[in-house]
This record gives C-alpha cells, structure tokens and sequence, in this order.
C-alpha cells in the first residue's frame, strides 16, 4: 500500500486564448505526481506509471471537493482564486490626447 496521496482543489484560470469562461466555473480536484516521469530509450517519449495523474475530478462547489477528498481519505490542498482586475477600457481611450505615448 502506498502512503497518503498528495491531491491539489482549485478553481482554474480562464484560457487566455478564448474569451469564455466555460471551464472555469467549477472546482477541479487532481492528483499529484507520485512517481517521477520517466524518459522512452525507444522513442523519446515521456512517461510515468502513476495513472492517478491523468483523473481530473470536477465539483460544482469547493464543499463537495473538500468532502470527497475526505471520504476518500486524501490529504488535500485548496488554493483560493486569484480576484480579477478589470479594467475599463474603452475604443475612444485610443485617441484622447491625453494618452501616453511611445517615444522612439
């Protein structure tokens, strides 16, 4: 029987190639690596036998992670989002006088 197993709850950061925030919404409970990664003599690849770093859970509230985690019997760490800065911008901000600009 192996020791405890190392799991990570958070809530991910939307993709900053979309501007949608469907995934995003959810707390996400994974694994951590347990064994190290290991390199294929044969074709290069990157491997490891610990299947339990490909499971990625999703709950819909943090409660229902940290509980699961419990049941389980996992030792858990929850990281807290980042708050977001929005910014107000608006098209018209590109040609105030006022703006700085780029000296060259």
């Amino acid at each position: 029987m192996q020791g405890q197993i190392e799991a990570r709850i958070y809530k991910p950061a939307k993709n900053a190639m979309q501007s949608g925030w469907a995934n995003t919404r959810k707390w996400v409970l994974e694994y951590e690596q347990n064994s190290p990664k290991c390199i294929d003599d044969l074709m290069g690849y990157t491997s490891s036998d610990d299947t339990s770093r490909q499971v990625r859970l999703r709950f819909g509230t943090l409660e229902e992670a940290v509980a699961y985690a419990r049941r389980h019997n996992l030792t858990y760490q929850v990281q807290q989002p980042h708050a977001r800065q929005v910014r107000i911008k608006s098209y018209a901000d590109n040609f105030k006088f006022s703006r700085p600009t780029r000296s060259a």
